[in-house]
C-alpha cells in the first residue's frame, strides 16, 4: 500500500500485490520493480523522502531496501537522493495508518527524515553557488522572471524553488509570492517551504529567505 503523507491528511496512492510467494525470487523481484515504478511520478515531483513500514518480526522493508541498493543505487545516490526510513509497524488500511502515524516514533521519524532532506538540499545550493555558471537566483523578482517565462532550449531551467516559513509568513507580497508558487507547482518544478530554524532555513536567510536554483538544460 502506497500513502502519501501530507500535513493534516493521507491520501491512498495504489495498492500493489505481490504475485506469488516471497520465496519466489522472480515475484518478488517484479514486485519490487512495480512499486519503484509507481514512486517514479511522485519521486519526480522532488518528494524525497521516503518511509517503509513493514509488521513486527518481518523483514519485507529490508528486502525492499537490499532490491533498491542492488538494482536502483540512483535512489540513496546523487544529487536528488532519497531519504528512506523505515518503521515497525502495518500500514495497510486508513486506521492502521492512522494508528502509526500518532505514535511519537513515528513523528519523531518524520522530523528526521525532513531534516536529512533539507541537508541533501543545501547540499545542492552549495554546489550550485560555487559553479562559474548562473544557476542560482536569490530574489522574488529574479525567480519570477525566471519561472514564469519561458526559458529556451539548452539554456538553464528551473529545478527548485525554495524559501523559508518566515519568508513567505512576513511576505508583503503575498499575492505575487502565491501565484509564483502556483506556477512553479504547474510547471513541475520541485518546491519547499523550509523551517527558518534549521540549518537549511538558516542558509537561505542568510541568501534573503528565498532562492531558484536552475539546472543546465
Amino acid at each position: 500500500m502506497l500513502w502519501r503523507i501530507f500535513s493534516q491528511v493521507a491520501k491512498q496512492q495504489q495498492t500493489i500485490s505481490l504475485s506469488g510467494g516471497r520465496q519466489d525470487t522472480k515475484a518478488l523481484y517484479a514486485f519490487h520493480e512495480t512499486i519503484i515504478n509507481m514512486l517514479r511520478p511522485t519521486l519526480k515531483e522532488g518528494v524525497n523522502s521516503i518511509i517503509i513500514a513493514s509488521p513486527p518480526k518481518a523483514n519485507f522493508s529490508q528486502d525492499f531496501l537490499s532490491h533498491i541498493k542492488a538494482h536502483h543505487s540512483w535512489l540513496i545516490q546523487g544529487k536528488n537522493k532519497a531519504v528512506i526510513s523505515q518503521i515497525t509497524g502495518s500500514a495497510i488500511t486508513p486506521s492502521q495508518l492512522a494508528v502509526l502515524t500518532s505514535e511519537p516514533q513515528f513523528k519523531q521519524l518524520i522530523e528526521e527524515t525532513a531534516n536529512k532532506e533539507t541537508e541533501n538540499l543545501v547540499e545542492i545550493l552549495e554546489k550550485r553557488l560555487n559553479t562559474s555558471e548562473n544557476l542560482v537566483l536569490f530574489s522574488l523578482q529574479e525567480a519570477e522572471n525566471f519561472i514564469l517565462s519561458q526559458q529556451p532550449v539548452g539554456k538553464p531551467q528551473p529545478e527548485y524553488l525554495l524559501l523559508t516559513d518566515d519568508y513567505l509568513a512576513g511576505s508583503r507580497q503575498k499575492g505575487r509570492l502565491h501565484r509564483l508558487m502556483q506556477v512553479a507547482q504547474n510547471k513541475k518544478i520541485k518546491m519547499r517551504v523550509i523551517s527558518a530554524e534549521s540549518n537549511a532555513g538558516k542558509r537561505l536567510t542568510q541568501l534573503g529567505g528565498i532562492v531558484c536554483l536552475a539546472k543546465n538544460g
